[in-house]
């Protein structure tokens, strides 16, 4: 005895069955940090260079020497970083006008990590 099922209701357990397997790997995926892992913290701000120090200095098994001698060059460089960054913006905005400022610190600011 065969059974006609409408299309309509079928395809709305189909969907509905979809939304529910998805969110229930979304939250397998943050229960097991896949989240945290894929958005890491921004590389010039404080959690950035703390997350980026203590992988360098995992993978690398530091000595408590090499850790302060590598902790020294890698604010160098974040400083570095942060001085090139500051001129390049002020160098690019001597060569547009106002209303080209204006968009380009907007796409800057889109670019932003959040």
């Amino acid at each position: 005895m065969a059974r006609n099922w409408d299309p309509r209701v079928v395809c709305a357990v189909t969907l509905t069955l979809v939304f529910l397997c998805g969110a229930a790997a979304g939250a397998l995926a943050w229960n097991l940090g896949v989240h945290t892992r894929l958005h890491q913290p921004a590389f010039d701000t404080p959690a950035g260079k703390a997350a980026y120090f203590a992988q360098v200095q995992k993978e690398l098994n530091l000595t408590p020497q090499q850790t302060e001698q590598m902790q020294s060059v890698l604010n160098d460089m974040w400083q570095y970083y942060r001085i090139l960054m500051t001129d390049s913006k002020a160098r690019v905005e001597q060569i547009l006008n106002e209303e080209q400022r204006r968009k380009f610190d907007q796409i800057l600011q889109e670019h932003q990590p959040k």
